[in-house]
């Protein structure tokens, strides 16, 4: 039996309480199992046990076997000095610490049904472990336990932003600038949208705020997409003019053209697509995130982000090559996307950071105001009994089948964890 399950059964007190004593014969009453700790040292910290007449505070160490506590070298670790009481599935041969103290041994004893529910979970080979156990859970817990995932989930993706912040040396208004750009990159060329930011610091483009044609060559330039010499449009050709000269004022660099990916994506979606509709946003919106930040529902961000890419591009999606006219406005979906990814966990983080409990829960509040995302995961959940109300409840099921069901976590899962404590069908 893995440690892991014998640190489920230790924390959640599942152990059989019949006359519980050491191997030596004393009485034991676990008054506080501990602390799980999940780093180095000893598994629980901070236990009350009583062994005996004497009232024990310190460390529990859990093995499967009792000879793994020389195995591990525990026995030479001063670390491991305050254990008051060794817990074993299986005793088989006395230890000491690197005092020389013999360590009193506890075998814990559990029910068989929560052992084999464990095992049924962790053999499934369904999509996840539970899938055909969902239907016992009840609905409230399930989605009780959802709102503590989505809250993981938004820390998860808050110490990106952190990082970016840390990078940025405390810059928000530049720690936003990238974030933004990562989001237009929607995953495939988040990276490559990236390093051009990092390549082109926010305060160049707000010297040419006044000016489309710039603001899109300096980012089309430093995106490597000007560097052809083609018998090319007037359109390309004044970019490139344009971003030759501020390259040079500038002493800018651009990033190698070959790190886009253009390859089975919707055009719609291509980069260079993506970089105009980005480069009208920076043109349009001076000052985006402060009115971001005062921004009070959806609809008012909706409208900071109805951008269309310049007129150029309503019949282009390469440069030099046109294709049916359509404007390329930024969608309902892809905005979505930009408020789930970037604008929720900013918020998180800045209202956090800035003690502005508001604008947490107008992180949670906008998760809570969008429809339920649409893809093969929430499909499947759906059809397993699960399903997601809105953004809220959808990324929070995609942070549990990526975190934990793809781990086999369900000790940690408060869904495997119900399962896990039920009779077996």
């Amino acid at each position: 039996m893995k440690e892991e399950f014998l640190h489920f059964i230790w924390k959640h007190r599942l152990y059989q309480t019949r006359q519980q004593k050491t191997i030596g014969g004393e009485p034991v009453e676990i008054l506080q199992p501990g602390m799980h700790n999940l780093h180095a040292g000893p598994d629980f910290s901070e236990a009350r046990i009583q062994i005996g007449d004497t009232l024990w505070v310190g460390s529990v160490e859990i093995h499967q076997k009792s000879s793994d506590w020389n195995r591990h070298g525990h026995q030479e670790d001063p670390a491991y000095n305050n254990v008051i009481l060794h817990v074993v599935a299986e005793h088989d041969e006395p230890v000491k610490n690197a005092l020389d103290a013999e360590l009193p041994t506890f075998v814990l004893k559990w029910a068989d049904t929560i052992e084999r529910n464990y095992q049924e979970l962790t053999e499934s080979k369904d999509w996840v472990a539970c899938a055909s156990r969902l239907f016992r859970i009840d609905p409230f817990r399930v989605k009780f336990f959802l709102n503590s995932v989505m809250i993981e989930r938004l820390k998860e993706k808050t110490g990106v932003v952190d990082e970016l912040l840390q990078d940025t040396n405390g810059d928000w208004g530049e720690t936003f600038y990238r974030m933004l750009a990562r989001g237009f990159g929607f995953k495939v060329n988040a990276q490559p949208f990236e390093m051009v930011v990092r390549s082109l610091p926010q305060k160049v483009l707000a010297h040419h705020h006044d000016s489309l044609m710039q603001t899109e060559a300096l980012l089309f330039g430093q995106a490597g997409l000007l560097g052809e010499e083609l018998f090319a449009d007037n359109y390309y050709l004044q970019l490139r003019k344009e971003y030759r000269f501020l390259a040079g004022k500038y002493s800018l660099r651009p990033i190698e053209g070959h790190l886009w990916k253009f390859m089975r994506m919707r055009p719609v979606n291509f980069p260079t697509i993506r970089l105009a509709q980005f480069a009208r946003l920076i043109y349009n919106s001076q000052g985006l995130l402060g009115k971001l930040l005062e921004a009070k529902n959806m609809d008012e961000i909706r409208g900071w982000f109805q951008v269309v890419a310049s007129p150029y591009w309503d019949t282009h999606y390469h440069f030099n090559r046109e294709s049916p006219r359509r404007k390329k406005k930024l969608g309902e979906q892809a905005l979505r996307l930009l408020v789930i990814n970037v604008i929720v966990p900013f918020y998180f983080l800045y209202g956090e950071n800035q003690n502005k409990l508001y604008l947490k829960n107008r992180a949670l509040q906008l998760l809570e105001d969008l429809p339920a995302e649409d893809n093969m995961v929430i499909r499947k959940w759906t059809v397993s009994g699960i399903e997601a109300d809105n953004a809220l409840e959808s990324q929070a099921l995609l942070h549990l089948k990526s975190r934990y069901c793809e781990l086999k976590r369900c000790l940690s899962c408060g869904i495997g964890h119900k399962i896990i404590l039920h009779e077996p069908l």
